[in-house]
């Protein structure tokens, strides 16, 4: 999710906008020269600006529609899933200058949450929240805790759908020198699967998969938790402790051994929260194939 369409509709609708306004109190071409004699911008401007309006307000207010990149929130979300966004769960704000005019409500916990990427704002990230501003956040061999509180985990069986699988790693350039292949890829997502373990983790009102690989921890390798946490370092992940700033949120992805989150460059700050993910709407697997509506449904 790297690219904010309203870069391009707010500007092209600014700007129909201004030509229709014109036409209708000041040059008034379609009014004296009559529909398709008019200059091709004020033509543009009747027949576009309309429908640019609506599809603003709508991305912009109401729901926003995001496609899946990458397989860091897997089991609950898969690369090539299409979401819908709730863009006023977290409150209402303007287009492009994010500034918020409305308070309607805050994140919660085990919400999905879309945000910009604080090291790049340009970037919408999606991750789940852990950590609420004023928590504390701990980590001790595979348990999460909120405030001291473990949160509820339980192992499970879990078998995943093997076209899915196959689509954990993408063919393509994956590191300097090296490039998978499609059967590569999918081999690759295959193997990892084997040494997948999976919990139900119970936050707030939800209830939701998690994915760990048997004999890893990325939180190794994660800069933020060394910088929050010394004790990181001599513990390869296995324990650690952050309290969330006010006004901030800490986010981690269900998959938990395979997404760069809040471990690894830290906090969210509220203005850059930009909904809450409520819905999949479409998957479509990557190259020619046809979309399926097999995994429509809520997110939980």
């Amino acid at each position: 999710m790297d690219f904010d369409f309203n870069l391009v509709l707010v500007p092209l609708t600014l700007g129909l906008g201004i030509i229709w306004l014109l036409d209708k109190f000041s040059l008034k071409q379609r009014k004296t020269r009559g529909r398709g004699k008019e200059s091709l911008l004020i033509r543009w401007a009747y027949d576009f600006f309309p429908v640019l309006a609506v599809v603003l307000i709508v991305r912009s207010f109401l729901i926003e529609p995001f496609n899946i990149p990458s397989s860091s929130m897997v089991p609950t979300l898969y690369t090539g899933d299409f979401i819908a966004v709730n863009k006023y769960a977290y409150g209402v704000r303007l287009p492009l200058t994010y500034n918020k005019v409305l308070d309607t409500g805050k994140p919660e916990h085990g919400d999905v949450m879309v945000f910009r990427y604080p090291e790049n704002p340009s970037i919408y990230y999606i991750k789940r929240v852990i950590g609420l501003p004023g928590d504390t956040v701990s980590y001790d061999q595979g348990q999460i805790a909120i405030n001291n509180v473990p949160v509820e985990t339980k192992a499970i069986n879990f078998d995943a759908n093997a076209e899915l699988t196959s689509q954990l790693y993408g063919a393509g350039p994956v590191a300097p020198g090296q490039v998978f292949t499609e059967q590569e890829a999918i081999q690759m997502g295959q193997e990892e699967e084997d040494h997948s373990q999976y919990f139900q983790e119970n936050q707030g009102k939800h209830d939701h998969l998690v994915r760990y690989l048997n004999g890893m921890n990325s939180s190794q390798y994660a800069p933020f938790l060394q910088q929050e946490s010394p004790e990181v370092v001599s513990s390869a992940g296995t324990q650690w402790r952050i309290t969330v700033p006010e006004g901030q949120y800490f986010v981690m992805g269900d998959n938990r051994d395979r997404s760069a989150d809040g471990r690894f460059w830290g906090f969210v700050p509220d203005d850059n929260l930009a909904g809450k993910a409520v819905y999949i709407w479409m998957h479509k697997p990557p190259g020619l194939k046809l979309p399926s509506f097999a995994r429509n449904g809520s997110i939980d």
